[in-house]
């Protein structure tokens, strides 16, 4: 079936199986198709930790950091987003923040199942209760880079990032407070931004995506312990994917389904089915693409602590670390080497994450301090980043709009005449970017080059963010 877009004026195809079963069970099917035509809104949650506010832009109702943007800015070009002060995310999946919220109020240990690249990890950063630890996992190794990446930028301590199999971390019974199971579905919810994607749709590939989603929650669920909480949510719109499979699991695994919260205004479709409440975002009726969302709640019942497992234990502590000082309270961390890089891990997480060494690949954990070279030590890039840095470690440098693009380029900087030799943090808007060597003429970007912004043309306008 074929519509008109008015937007970039190309005719535009659903697949007929899709419209058609669409509307077997909706009554608006065909304003639903419609709104998949229109320019898809864009949205953006600040890291409170490293930003207040949005004060001139529309907030996402049911997200406190969430605000809506007029027109999508070239992010690419904007200082802030590189130095993690928000991330890009879709409004309809910042509905975590409304499940999460009800079930969590005390320190958590949390699994995002299927992580990259990281909206919903970074998201849970800010909204785990202090003290807690999130595993952030991505079970495609060629997607952990990006996921790396956004959660060092982000810049908690509190996370280890993961490349394991459902089936090898639901054999950490009991191990997680919290799972989020974002899980791999047939994506109908984005269709409009990405028209490709309608191509690869097909009835079968739904039903192979609901065979597979239920076989990873029975994989992982052991890991769960008993009374902890289980958000599964999809960005897509059959009810094969959505509340068959919650039906489905509430009566295998077992588990019981729990509510969330509403707000009649956020115009959220909420199920019928008192038993089995579950929550859906259509872009008729909310400012965002498609997403479904349901609570399920593993019973009560005794359980092993996670700590009281045993694992080999890969994270022995340094006795002598010079670059300890450059955190801002090193005595709450126990200082780890690879190689050469020297990782700094939250005492407090330190036996939890030495039993998950034994038992995940670990990708990154903790912060990366930084590296030796020779008799010299390196702060690490993401140091500057982490919210455990120490911001007077070393000497500072405010770089303009145009300096820090150029930095992030990993260009060549000038630094003022009176700037110390050594490593320099470079900032933006206050907030730190990373580090240069200043060596007196000239001064050495250490940018990580897998980081560096690749396009070189851009305009000082481009992104209303930072003007």
């Amino acid at each position: 079936m074929y519509y008109f877009c008015s937007d970039n004026c190309k005719m535009m195809d659903f697949p007929q199986d899709f419209t058609d079963s669409l509307r077997r069970w909706r009554d608006d099917g065909p304003l639903l198709e419609e709104a998949l035509q229109a320019k898809a809104p864009v949205s953006i949650r600040i890291n409170p930790a490293k930003m207040t506010s949005l004060p001139r832009h529309e907030r996402v109702g049911w997200c406190s950091t969430g605000y809506c943007l007029p027109e999508r800015p070239a992010f690419t070009f904007d200082p802030l987003f590189h130095a993690g002060a928000y991330y890009v995310q879709e409004a309809a999946s910042m509905f975590l923040e409304q499940a999460v919220g009800p079930y969590l109020a005390s320190p958590a240990v949390c699994l995002d199942l299927c992580a990259a690249p990281g909206g919903k990890s970074t998201h849970l950063l800010s909204l785990l209760p202090p003290r807690s630890l999130l595993v952030s996992n991505e079970v495609i190794r060629s997607r952990t880079t990006v996921l790396a990446e956004n959660m060092l930028k982000w810049g908690s301590p509190d996370v280890a990032v993961t490349n394991s199999d459902p089936a090898e971390l639901g054999r950490l019974a009991h191990g997680f407070d919290l799972l989020v199971a974002d899980l791999p579905c047939s994506g109908e919810g984005m269709f409009r931004k990405d028209p490709a994607s309608r191509s690869q749709w097909s009835a079968a590939n739904v039903t192979l995506c609901a065979a597979r989603q239920r076989r990873i929650l029975h994989d992982v669920w052991p890991a769960l312990r008993p009374g902890g909480i289980c958000i599964y949510c999809t960005c897509t719109f059959n009810r094969e994917e959505n509340e068959d499979n919650i039906r489905y699991l509430a009566g295998h695994l077992p588990a019981e389904v729990v509510p969330v919260g509403v707000e009649e205004d956020w115009r959220i479709t909420c199920s019928a089915d008192d038993r089995y409440p579950s929550y859906r975002f259509f872009p008729h009726l909310t400012k965002g693409e498609g997403f479904f969302l349901a609570v399920l709640r593993k019973p009560d019942g005794p359980y092993r602590p996670f700590s009281a497992q045993t694992g080999t234990g890969r994270l022995p502590a340094l006795r002598h670390v010079p670059c300890s000082e450059w955190l801002s309270d090193s005595g709450a961390c126990r200082f780890t080497a690879e190689a050469s890089a020297v990782c700094a891990i939250p005492e407090i997480h330190a036996e939890r994450l030495s039993s998950l060494a034994g038992r995940l690949r670990i990708v990154t954990a903790g912060i990366p301090v930084g590296e030796w070279r020779g008799k010299d030590c390196r702060p690490a890039p993401a140091l500057a980043l982490s919210t455990a840095f120490r911001r007077d470690a070393f000497p500072t440098v405010e770089l303009d709009r145009q300096e820090a693009v150029r930095y992030l380029q990993k260009e060549a900087l000038t630094l003022p005449p009176d700037t110390p030799k050594g490593y320099v943090t470079v900032t933006f808007r206050g907030l730190p970017l990373g580090f240069v060597k200043h060596i007196g003429p000239r001064a050495n970007n250490l940018y990580p080059h897998e980081w560096r912004i690749r396009q070189k043309e851009w305009r000082m306008n481009s992104c209303p963010l930072t003007v």
